[in-house]
């Protein structure tokens, strides 16, 4: 490190003499809460506006062309003065954000409340002219305030700015990071954390993504990317971070993400200094440092995020009674809280989990205090218990997420699959019918394309119902029916027993990360673009649609296990072993969207179609259903699979004991 000069030294003894570390810790905690408190900025900007008023008039006189009174006064000039620059000051904001970011924004937003404020004082002065034949300013008023103003609010900023860096923050420890790219945000946010008082990180160098670059920028070191190097660069520069802003997303994503994961550098997300910037959550006060997050292993995910913008949603849900089935569940709950948002008048939450809808109950009441909403614990296969829901509540929209859908527990367990995903969506969607529901939304699974499993299976049959229920409808009145929409997802991140949370906990414990198989691959989304997809779907729906979405590339497992090892900031197969444990019974390597026979139509979402899937004819699959009720009775598993494959002639199990049906299945039918 270099030999400090001796106005380090200076601040070094200043800190060291008057101010303990303790203190100095106190004392930037205060800080970081409040930095500059807004009205304390304002306060001093009208004060320099009034004083250089005051000089200016008295300057030159308190007289305009050699009239006086009162339209002439001092006083009067200066409340004229201080109005016109207090409310260009609200517009801009100019007093909001001062020291938390660069001295060039502050400068910029200076800038625009000057300039707005001359010629709105300006145009003032021409009116007046014209309405009395008086100038009341001149211009060369306005001009001497506003640059009097100018100089000393950038002047009085600067002072903030030194002075809290000079005594308190570069007495901090901060993390040495490379700013990614060499354009105009990525500038904007280097210089912002490099200003931010209090702030914990600093830029030490750029990396540029294309050759030509300056050597330089703003004093800071710039590297051209190089992938041979890479690490000898940020060896350099002392650094094991890079960082990156909202915006370059997609392309760390697409190209680099991988390569700085793989030589053990850490990823920082930034959001953009004019998101920071626009932020009035906290009266601008957050610092930049609060805007950056790691990396995040759905932000690597290989396609384009799920966006629903239609204003139509909140118009159909506000104001209605909604029942949500499997409310406590990862995408249950989640359709709750976005339908809580969009002012649903009743949220009925139908759950047999009692601790889970304990904690549901006190999420909303934490989140949305206002909702009202209704604890109905029960089981869906219990009819007289749901039909009391239906009876007390008479909702007018059903959103069915409650099923079992973990596949190797069902595969050992045919006869409550069975039970709950089939026949506990059987009597929901007949009592729908009962009582006047107008639409009713199923959350379906990828997993029923071409099923492999019991739990796959099980939900293609619920499909097959409340389909052929609707055109049932249909045929057999011209009147309104209950409208049913099936909404098909691929895996869901972060959803209760899904691989994420389990790779986290086995990352957390040292390890090994298990995967059944090196080549298994996944389609996956989040639950907010799930639960988003579900809402836009019921808007979309008018009946008997199986909506299915462009979920992108399919993620290999492995892959991703790799990923989360290393945003852990691990080495994969060094750190953390990773281990193959063999497909699981009913498991498959990939799973499907759409089976052969079936096509898709587009919609007016881009990323959202319709699948155009082979119907069946209701009193065939009421007949069927009987037939497989009766199979359930007896708890005969090898009747209620054998049943299961007639209804549904693609359900062909794989690395499963039930493998033995189809066998025998295929030998009565040859």
């Amino acid at each position: 490190p270099k030999t400090s000069g001796m106005k380090d030294q200076i601040i070094n003894y200043i800190k060291e003499k008057f101010m303990s570390t303790m203190a100095r810790t106190r004392v930037v905690r205060r800080f970081q809460k409040s930095p500059s408190p807004a009205w304390v900025v304002w306060l001093a900007d009208m004060f320099i506006v009034v004083g250089g008023t005051i000089i200016t008039a008295l300057m030159h006189g308190m007289t305009v062309d050699g009239h006086s009174g009162f339209l002439y006064s001092l006083p009067v000039k200066t409340v004229i003065f201080a109005a016109v620059y207090s409310f260009t000051s609200w517009i801009f904001g100019s007093y909001r954000y001062v020291v938390r970011l660069s001295v060039f924004i502050d400068v910029l937003r200076l800038v625009k409340l000057i300039i707005t404020s001359s010629l709105i004082l300006l145009f003032a002065d021409i009116v007046g002219e014209i309405a009395t034949g008086v100038r009341y300013f001149r211009i060369w008023t306005i001009f001497t305030v506003a640059v009097m103003s100018f100089s000393l609010m950038v002047l009085m900023r600067l002072f903030i700015k030194v002075f809290y860096a000079s005594l308190i923050a570069r007495g901090l420890t901060r993390t040495r990071v490379v700013i990614l790219g060499t354009s105009l945000n990525s500038i904007h946010l280097a210089t912002a954390f490099e200003e931010e008082i209090s702030g914990q990180y600093e830029p030490v160098a750029y990396l540029a993504l294309s050759p030509g670059a300056p050597a330089k920028i703003g004093g800071i070191p710039v590297y051209t990317y190089d992938k041979d190097r890479l690490k000898e660069i940020f060896d350099e520069v002392l650094s094991g971070v890079v960082l990156f802003n909202t915006g370059q997303l997609d392309v760390v994503r697409e190209h680099y993400a991988d390569t700085f994961m793989n030589l053990g550098i850490k990823l920082l997300i930034s959001k953009l200094v004019s998101e920071m910037d626009n932020d009035d959550s906290t009266g601008g006060r957050q610092s930049m440092s609060a805007g950056v997050r790691n990396i995040h292993i759905e932000d690597l995910l290989e396609r384009d995020p799920i966006r629903t913008d239609n204003p139509r949603i909140s118009q159909v849900f506000s104001k209605q009674c909604i029942m949500i089935t499997g409310a406590a569940g990862s995408i249950g709950s989640e359709i709750v809280k976005q339908l809580a948002k969009l002012e649903a008048s009743d949220l009925v939450l139908i759950d047999q989990a009692e601790t889970p809808m304990h904690e549901l109950q006190l999420m909303m009441q934490e989140q949305f205090p206002n909702q009202k909403i209704h604890l109905f614990v029960g089981d869906i296969t219990n009819a007289a218990r749901m039909e009391a829901a239906f009876s007390a509540f008479r909702p007018r929209y059903v959103f069915h997420a409650a099923a079992y859908k973990h596949v190797p527990m069902m595969e050992c367990n045919p006869s409550e699959a069975v039970n709950t995903n089939v026949f506990g969506t059987k009597i929901i969607a007949d009592l729908a019918v009962k009582y006047g529901v107008e639409k009713f939304v199923m959350v379906s699974t990828d997993k029923a394309v071409n099923p492999t499993n019991i739990m796959g299976a099980t939900k293609r049959i619920a499909e097959i119902y409340v389909q052929s229920l609707y055109f049932h409808q249909r045929h057999i009145t011209d009147g309104a029916v209950t409208q049913f929409i099936t909404t098909r997802f691929g895996n869901v991140l972060g959803s209760n027993g899904s691989v994420i949370p389990l790779f986290k906990r086995q990352i957390e414990e040292g390890g090994p990360v298990t995967v059944t198989h090196r080549d298994i691959i996944r389609y996956f989304m989040t639950i907010p673009e799930a639960c988003a997809l579900v809402l836009e779907a019921a808007c979309m729906g008018r009946g008997g649609e199986i909506y299915i979405f462009d979920m992108g590339k399919p993620v290999k497992i492995y892959d991703m296990a790799r990923k989360m090892i290393a945003l852990s900031g691990l080495r994969p197969d060094v750190d953390i072993k990773i281990v193959e444990t063999g497909l699981r019974p009913g498991e498959k390597l990939y799973e499907e969207l759409l089976n052969d026979k079936e096509r898709t139509m587009a919609t007016l979402h881009k990323q959202i179609m319709i699948a155009k899937v082979v119907t069946y004819d209701y009193q065939d699959v009421v007949n069927n259903l009987v037939t497989l009720h009766q199979c359930l009775d007896k708890l005969d598993y090898h009747d209620i699979v054998s049943q299961m494959k007639i209804i549904v002639p693609e359900y062909v199990s794989n690395n499963s004991v039930w493998e033995a049906v189809d066998k025998e299945l295929h030998h009565v039918n040859s």
